[in-house]
């Protein structure tokens, strides 16, 4: 297996191999994608592009880019572009290399050599916390990282391996956080921590999406997480919302009570590309990092009339 960074950056044609104490990453990817209807009715909103590498592909080079080894999707009714896209692809390739089109057929293979990928269904959306929940057998007895492919991160180093760092430091789950306007608090779960050392911390309580005067710090869970087994005997322990789903902050609330739990604060730049502000956003950031596009690109953006 290849490993490579920065996430968005030349891809596993500049390599540098990285190991890592966590093999394992579950991407959630069973959610029907409402706000994005009617683009998400036939495609899976985690297949929709930024430039031309679909959402979820970024946080997948970002896990192999931190050493991680196998990657577990989470899938439900209508994903089965997500499979597509990880799987190799004959008659493309056959296609691609018919017509001399070797740049495009190394990119197309690369996918497919990126990683190990395993697939388990997730029924019904019951929440984070279920969809961690259903790949229990998959992951076994050690740690492995959740990665929410909405959260594209680029990071170098990337942000997972961030984590993973701090993972081994603190030997105890580590949740990614950032310091969010006190208006955002209530979009995420909030942290109240206790500082290790700057970027650091070891975590007193959370709260699942707070009041903006409820709410005990500014420093916001994002998609990233770093989990221990025993949070699946955490997340059958932990009570349905009043909407009947089990959020993976309140199992992790449940955690707290058997063991610390930290937090790591991102460095890098974040988009969430789960809202359509955000996403657009993530299209124009990646679209001027790419030398082939940034400047004619940026001349466009400069020639747009103010409405």
């Amino acid at each position: 297996m290849r490993s490579c960074y920065p996430v968005g950056g030349p891809g596993c044609d500049t390599i540098k191999a990285m190991t890592s104490t966590v093999r394992k990453a579950v991407f959630p990817a069973a959610g029907l994608g409402t706000r994005f209807l009617p683009a998400t009715k036939a495609q899976p909103k985690e297949m929709l592009p930024l430039v031309d590498k679909p959402i979820i592909q970024y946080g997948v080079e970002e896990a192999v880019a931190s050493g991680v080894e196998n990657i577990i999707i989470v899938t439900g009714r209508g994903k089965n572009a997500i499979e597509d896209h990880f799987d190799v692809a004959f008659e493309l390739e056959s296609f691609l290399e018919s017509r001399g089109k070797t740049d495009l057929l190394e990119e197309i293979k690369k996918i497919s050599d990126l990683i190990n990928v395993s697939y388990v269904r997730q029924g019904e959306p019951l929440g984070l916390g279920h969809a961690v929940l259903v790949t229990e057998q998959l992951v076994g007895n050690e740690p492995f990282a959740v990665i929410l492919a909405d959260d594209v991160i680029d990071g170098t180093p990337p942000a997972l391996a961030q984590m993973i760092k701090v993972y081994e430091e603190v030997e105890g789950p580590v949740v990614l956080v950032e310091r969010v306007p006190p208006a955002d608090v209530s979009r995420y779960g909030v942290i109240a921590a206790e500082t290790i050392r700057p970027g650091v911390y070891r975590i007193t309580d959370m709260v699942e999406k707070p009041a903006v005067d409820q709410a005990p710090s500014d420093l916001a869970i994002i998609g990233r997480y770093i989990l221990t087994p025993d949070v699946f005997d955490a997340l059958r322990a932990t009570k349905e919302d009043g909407s009947g789903e089990i959020q993976l902050t309140n199992g992790l609330r449940r955690l707290l009570r058997d063991r610390p739990v930290y937090a790591c604060e991102v460095t890098g730049v974040r988009h969430d590309t789960g809202n359509k502000l955000g996403f657009l956003k993530a299209v124009v950031y990646f679209a001027l990092k790419r030398p082939d596009l940034a400047g004619p690109f940026r001349d466009y953006l400069k020639s747009l009339t103010p409405a």
